[in-house]
């Protein structure tokens, strides 16, 4: 358990924070300068407000800043207000004459330390410098504690050594800090909504409701409902108000998985309402505003969709403000031990057994496997590991390695059927579907997987 930093070594680490003192009049900051660090204390001095504001954006290290109210150019009162508008602003001590102290008080009210007013005791001043030192201290000591742990969540919730991975963590809490529309793209069972998760509890929008809504169980009507609501008896069957997932994710994250899936005339209605920022229940003349962060999920591309007329433009440039992409398992095998013993671990616990360790022979396999079903297969197998039954491969003649072989053989197959088929018609997607007798989403996910792309076959 992580101890919460002691006084003294928030006193100890205040000790090495500087004070930046602020003054346009020399003889001034001499003789402050010297009063504070005779008693022990590292000065930096300043004879303008600009400079000090250039060095704090360049992130150069503060403890507090002590400023004169009446400077040429920016004054004291100005460099407070910029200084406030900062990440990790450090506090701010005013030095006032007797005809500022209105400001100064005015200035506390808005967030500023403390204020000594001219002609001062230097031991009140130095008393009032050492506190704000072990508040500074003390939130920066916070702050790293806040990133240790954001840091260590990421590592927990998105399992991984790999590169890959390690990449999408990063980009996780980048995007995490922003309340952007995020569209994640991934296969089937790698993960998509355990990284929405994690930009919701990441984020700054985590106090409000995480709400999920898949869009390929429901048809247009049911759809719309679930995403609008509607008030008592506004149509036959309606027989209590249903506050809509928008309204219910205000303020939070709204998780839409396979939006590919979404009909377009629930496309035009989610559209208009991102656009405008507020929704109306059916039956009401209620305006309810929306304050959330929608997260999308897609197996399919959605670019693609666009180009075939599939999913609206607009739509999707108002979701992908960002895009993230999760690596299927197949691309990051150095995790496959690490993950499996996670999930057995969580098998061993749900189902009360004893824990098991994989031997080097089911290493091997798992390595060589070509996971089509991803993390949610590989769960699968770890619970059937832990449960003490037969793995798929055990009950198949067929070795593991020759299991895979075949599977990367069938796979090099179908890319070639595609690709000649997409030759044979010059690129004419509705030509291919007729003859391969595919549905169109199947035959977006084949080309998707084999990275063939449509405009690479057209006629010249």
């Amino acid at each position: 358990m992580t101890q919460a930093p002691s006084s003294t070594s928030a006193r100890l680490s205040a000790a090495s924070l500087p004070v930046w003192l602020v003054d346009d009049e020399a003889d001034v900051r001499d003789s402050l300068s010297q009063w504070l660090e005779v008693s022990g204390l590292e000065v930096r001095t300043f004879s303008r407000a600009g400079k000090v504001l250039n060095a704090l954006q360049n992130g150069q290290p503060c403890g507090v800043v002590v400023s004169d109210i009446k400077m040429p150019e920016m004054d004291g009162l100005a460099l407070f207000t910029a200084v406030q508008a900062l990440d990790t602003p450090p506090p701010v001590i005013l030095i006032t004459g007797h005809g500022d102290v209105p400001m100064a008080v005015a200035a506390i009210q808005q967030g500023a330390w403390d204020f000594v007013q001219k002609p001062f005791d230097p031991e009140r001043l130095e008393e009032c410098v050492r506190r704000a030192l072990e508040h500074r201290a003390l939130a920066l000591e916070n702050l790293q504690l806040q990133q240790a742990l954001r840091h260590n969540y990421l590592s927990t919730r998105l399992l991984g050594d790999s590169a890959l991975m390690q990449l999408l963590r990063r980009q996780v809490e980048n995007l995490a800090a922003s309340r952007a529309n995020v569209v994640i793209n991934g296969e089937t069972g790698s993960g998509k909504e355990v990284v929405a998760r994690a930009l919701h509890d990441f984020g700054s929008g985590s106090q409000g409701a995480f709400v999920a809504l898949n869009c390929g169980a429901m048809n247009s009507e049911l759809i719309e409902s679930e995403l609008f609501g509607h008030e008592k008896g506004a149509f036959t069957g309606a027989g209590e108000r249903r506050i809509g997932l928008l309204e219910t994710a205000s303020h939070g994250t709204l998780f839409l998985d396979e939006i590919e899936s979404l009909p377009l005339s629930a496309q035009v209605k989610l559209l208009r309402a991102l656009q405008e920022g507020e929704i109306t229940r059916l039956g009401s003349n209620q305006v309810i505003h929306l304050h959330l962060r929608v997260v999308a999920a897609s197996k399919e591309n959605l670019l693609e969709m666009v180009s075939q007329g599939d999913f609206r433009e607009d739509l999707y440039y108002r979701l992908a403000i960002a895009e993230l992409a999760i690596p299927p398992l197949r691309e990051r095998r150095e995790d496959i031990p690490l993950l499996f013993r996670h999930f057995c671990h969580q098998a061993a616990d749900v189902h009360e057994r004893p824990l098991r360790e994989p031997t080097t022979e089911l290493l091997t396999a798992l390595g060589n496997h070509q996971w089509p079903g991803n993390l949610r297969e590989l769960r699968n197998i770890a619970t059937r590991f832990i449960l003490g039954l037969d793995l798929p491969w055990q009950s198949s003649p067929t070795p593991p390695h020759q299991a895979s072989a075949l599977s990367v053989r069938m796979e090099s197959f179908e890319a070639t059927v595609l690709k000649e088929a997409l030759q044979r018609h010059n690129g004419n997607i509705q030509a291919v579907l007729d003859e391969l007798d595919l549905p169109r989403r199947t035959l977006n996910q084949k080309m998707q997987r084999h990275q063939l792309r449509r405009e690479d076959f057209l006629a010249t």
